[in-house]
């Protein structure tokens, strides 16, 4: 029982080494990954893993609760202050668990709920039909507008107007601009809603001051624990003081069991590394990168969605190039730059052989590479897409970039 993981099981050791060695050679561009601190990795591997606690601080099931529930108050305190909330559950396993306490807490099944659709950069949590959230309950989308690639709010208002939705959501994976929450507060009130929030993808930027916080304008407010906020795999529920005891019920004992107590460490252990001043900083680098990547991807002739970005992402239309989604992702992938195919506003191709690759900054801004460094991987992506075909080629730019990234400290690895 006390015998190191190299000499218990070698072959997932090896993995893992193996994996550490992907993430410091390669360009990690998925805008939904990130890298973590030592720090956070230190407390999702502790001993807290020994430990269930069912129930609330102060409110267990079980006993010998004196250390978790302080770790678990210092999380909440934590979260609260960070975001500026009035409550904050940390329990969630993950973003859609979060989001399936919004709707256990607000709706019966079977009442309207309104997303933006998966097609045009929504969340699958949001309503879609292959969804528990599209199964169970009465789903309504809104959408980009053609022309701008921009939420169109004239037609979410009359939509909500029309289909009078119990729940609202604003927020999701591939949209690449500001979102206005206030405009989708407004609505809400109009139409009786509840107004929630996602702002998994976001959440880092918002507490660096690089993009509006929903905390103000939303009911409330979920949001995942890693992509920008370079925190563990988990989710955290913020919401206004009078929707306390319903989310807080919702989460346990209406979804969840015991929380996974390593993992809430490490979610107070990000929220306060967020706190620090070089966070503000790295979240506005974040942006400025972003914008730097798709100003050059631009000038390598790529067309992007809405023209560009205001966020972390950026998200690529290949039509011009004449090669799908999927074809670019894998070419991109054996050069070395890591992304994601993904379905564009208004694609012509199926979902699972799409037009779109989605790209993002937050990795590659947490090992250190500013504009300048955004100008070089533009370049790199425009090769590879260009070569997708030739596995010599790409072979060379994937020697190019791990010489590259040897130049760039991945946080949480130490490579011999």
């Amino acid at each position: 029982m006390n015998e190191p993981l190299a000499r218990v099981d070698a072959e997932v050791h090896a993995l893992i080494k193996e994996e550490e060695v992907l993430e410091f050679e390669k360009l990690r561009l998925i805008p939904s990954e990130n890298y973590v601190s030592r720090a956070v990795l230190e407390a999702s591997g502790s001993i807290l893993t020994n430990k269930y606690s069912e129930g609330y601080p102060q409110r267990r099931y079980y006993e010998g609760q004196q250390v978790i529930d302080r770790i678990e108050q210092i999380a909440i305190a934590r979260a609260r202050s960070l975001f500026s909330a009035e409550h904050a559950n940390v329990q969630p396993y993950s973003g859609s668990p979060a989001n399936l306490a919004v709707y256990l807490a607000f709706l019966k099944p079977g009442d309207t709920v309104m997303g933006l659709a998966l097609p045009h950069g929504g969340h699958l949590t949001h309503g879609w039909n292959v969804s528990i959230t599209g199964m169970f309950f009465r789903a309504v989308q809104y959408s980009v507008s053609r022309d701008t690639g921009r939420i169109d709010f004239d037609e979410v208002r009359d939509l909500a107007r029309r289909e009078r939705p119990k729940l609202i959501w604003a927020g999701g994976t591939a949209y690449p601009r500001v979102i206005d929450f206030a405009a989708f507060a407004e609505i809400a009130r109009e139409v009786g809603a509840v107004f929630a929030a996602d702002m998994a993808h976001i959440a880092g930027l918002v507490a660096g001051g690089a993009h509006p916080s929903p905390v103000p304008h939303a009911d409330v407010v979920t949001t995942t624990t890693h992509k920008t906020l370079r925190g563990p795999r988990s989710g955290i529920i913020l919401c206004k003081a009078d929707h306390a005891k319903a989310i807080d019920r919702a989460v346990f004992p209406g979804l969840q069991g015991g929380p996974h107590n390593h993992t809430t460490a490490a979610v107070a252990v990000a929220l306060r590394e967020a706190q620090a001043p070089s966070f503000r900083d790295y979240a506005q680098q974040v942006v400025r990168n972003a914008h730097a990547l798709a100003e050059a991807l631009i000038g390598h002739g790529f067309e992007l969605v809405s023209g560009g970005t205001d966020n972390h992402l950026v998200l690529i239309d290949l039509t011009r190039q004449s090669i799908p989604g999927k074809t670019a992702a894998r070419a991109l992938d054996h050069a070395g730059v890591v992304g994601n195919y993904n379905t564009v506003p208004f694609d012509p191709r199926k979902p699972f052989d799409p037009s779109g690759l989605r790209i993002g900054t937050p990795a590659v801004t947490s090992r250190g590479m500013r504009e300048a460094e955004m100008a070089r991987i533009a370049s790199w992506i425009s090769q590879a897409v260009e070569a997708s075909a030739d596995e010599p080629r790409l072979d060379r730019i994937r020697g190019e970039i791990a010489e590259f990234c040897r130049s760039y400290p991945a946080p949480g690895i130490l490579l011999a």
